[in-house]
């Protein structure tokens, strides 16, 4: 498969994006105009920071689905976009922990990601196929995710709540740190083409959902929906690779999938 061709899927992955995103805010702002009750709750065109989010969220779609090929790099050059806007954004919403992440742990992260993917061929010459994370691996994963979720939640409530309350809060600080340990290992894990990545980014959808289901400040419907949708295509580019894992490439996720 020659660069061409991997460039010419993610130009169709970023057309498929931009119609789905249009489809999407175009059914958002008909729930608007049937449900007056719903007016301004869903489309927020007056605030900086959420205007910046759509074209971070299309180029992110477009990204996640070029990277569905685990053959094709061309879709980390969007998700060094992605990540600068949001990035971006961040900063407007003043949660400067994520601000940090992106511009400098995830946009590197992609740069290593377009270094690793886009050699033709690994050590033995065989093609880079993506592989579950061997058990300890695993286990050292699992616990660094728990490490950042419960750092981040201490950073939150004695730095930038500055008030120490440990119990205030909790769901939402506990799903906020979620978010950022998960797309980090997602993000990680990615480079190495592991499957596990993909688990990470479905726990950061999911974390997502319930953090802006929550309510009081961070209750936002329109953040509830595009979480839904990106579980989805999560979801969906999960399983691609999956099915692309190779028995012999399951390690500890043979306990789940037997394949034959």
């Amino acid at each position: 498969m020659n660069n061409t061709h991997l460039w010419r899927a993610f130009g169709r992955n970023f057309i498929t994006s931009i119609l789905l995103f249009g489809a999407f805010l175009g059914l958002l702002w008909l729930v608007e105009i049937l449900f007056p009750s719903m007016q301004g709750q869903l489309l927020h065109f007056d605030n900086t920071a959420w205007v910046v989010g759509i074209p971070a969220s299309i180029i992110g779609v477009a990204y996640i689905l070029t990277v569905r090929d685990p053959q094709n790099f061309t879709g980390f050059f969007a998700g060094i976009v992605m990540s600068a806007l949001l990035g971006v954004q961040f900063t407007l919403l003043r949660q400067y922990d994520s601000t940090f992440l992106y511009f400098f742990v995830f946009i590197p992260f992609q740069m290593m990601s377009i270094y690793k993917w886009s050699r033709k061929k690994e050590d033995g010459g065989a093609s880079f196929e993506p592989k579950f994370l061997d058990i300890p691996r695993f286990w050292l994963s699992v616990g660094l995710c728990i490490a950042i979720t419960l750092g981040d939640y201490f950073i939150q409530t004695f730095v930038f709540n500055g008030n120490g309350d440990l119990t205030e809060n909790v769901a939402a600080k506990l799903c906020s740190g979620l978010m950022i340990s998960s797309s980090f290992l997602a993000n990680y894990w990615l480079i190495y083409r592991k499957t596990d990545s993909w688990v990470y980014w479905f726990i950061y959808s999911v974390s997502g959902i319930v953090f802006f289901s929550l309510p009081g400040a961070t209750h936002n419907p329109f953040s509830i929906v595009l979480f839904i949708f990106f579980l989805v295509i999560n979801s969906m580019a999960g399983i691609a690779w999956i099915r692309d894992t190779k028995p012999e490439n399951l390690y500890w996720a043979s306990i789940i999938f037997n394949k034959k």
